[in-house]
């Protein structure tokens, strides 16, 4: 059986690995264009993606116009038997409509719930107690096709969206290998979705991130923590965009400002919100390094509580 496979970030590269450790022949890996980046732009980045299939010495195709005929024809030449997509982007029909078997998708969410670009920061900001990730075949509305196989996981009270980002991308290779063994052996059983039980999970934008203090302590906890590592929830202090990676929650027995800071400037760092503080453990103020709290105070000192 011939595997085309596509995807980009890190979240895909495992379930490429163990395509290729289990004796599937992928035949091409479609990813994304190099782009410039970092300190001036001048350094090409190669997606994670890439450099996996580089080192294993795979065929690599990185189209910018996934509709282009030069494409097209390309992909067709390849004669997969099977697509398998992780982390990639939108495809046209002509291309997931191409091989014979079909084209499945690893989604990091139990679908229908959290259909859209970020289910794993949306199912923790939304303070749900479990995920997972499901493979389904490709229809034409974005994330809509019939199930073939789901696995569920608990989300730790505490956990942060990278650190589930990093089980959710082991369990999902799981899972992807577990999808390819059965579509080779004929044995496939499709589940539609419900789509009177979906929900959404847009892009996030950097607009999205300011932390609303005016909101519950769970829900502000919710917010930073499914916000972190990236893109990270923020808020304004003297001036500058202060980002929150990591806190706790402290509940208060009385009246409080939301957004009102208190400090000693030498130990804690607190927040107040409707109800409580978020007692603020790790941060990055604009123009500095990310740094725990006592760190931060150390070098930093409030110009006025607020």
């Amino acid at each position: 059986m011939n595997i085309v496979f596509m995807g980009t970030p890190g979240f895909a590269v495992p379930s490429l690995d163990i395509l290729r450790r289990n004796g599937f022949n992928i035949v091409g890996v479609i990813t994304s264009v190099d782009k410039y980046g970092g300190r001036g732009m001048k350094k090409l980045i190669e997606s994670d993606v890439k450099k996996y299939a580089l080192q294993h010495g795979l065929r690599i195709l990185q189209p910018k116009n996934l509709k282009a005929t030069e494409f097209v024809d390309e992909l067709k030449s390849l004669k997969a038997d099977l697509q398998i997509v992780v982390a990639f982007r939108m495809l046209p029909e002509v291309v997931w409509d191409m091989p014979p078997l079909g084209t499945y998708n690893l989604h990091s969410s139990l679908l229908p719930k959290f259909r859209g670009a970020a289910p794993i920061n949306w199912s923790i900001i939304r303070g749900e107690k479990e995920t997972g990730v499901t493979s389904f075949k490709l229809q034409h509305k974005i994330d809509v096709g019939d199930i073939l196989f789901q696995e569920k996981i608990a989300i730790g009270d505490d956990e942060s969206a990278g650190e589930l980002h990093d089980r959710l991308m082991e369990l999902g290779a799981k899972v992807v290998l577990k999808t390819a063994k059965a579509i080779k052996a004929g044995n496939v059983e499709l589940k539609p979705q419900d789509s009177s039980k979906a929900s959404s999970a847009p892009k996030i934008f950097k607009e999205d991130c300011e932390i609303d203090w005016s909101k519950s302590t769970k829900e502000v906890y919710d917010f930073i923590r499914g916000l972190s590592p990236y893109p990270g929830a923020w808020t304004t202090i003297d001036d500058k965009i202060f980002k929150i990676y990591k806190g706790w929650q402290e509940e208060y027995g009385q009246v409080v400002i939301p957004g009102k800071i208190l400090t000693d400037n030498k130990r804690y760092f607190k927040i107040a919100t409707n109800d409580g503080f978020i007692n603020v453990l790790d941060v990055k103020m604009q123009g500095k390094k990310r740094m725990d709290i006592k760190s931060f105070l150390n070098g930093y000192k409030l110009k006025k509580e607020s």
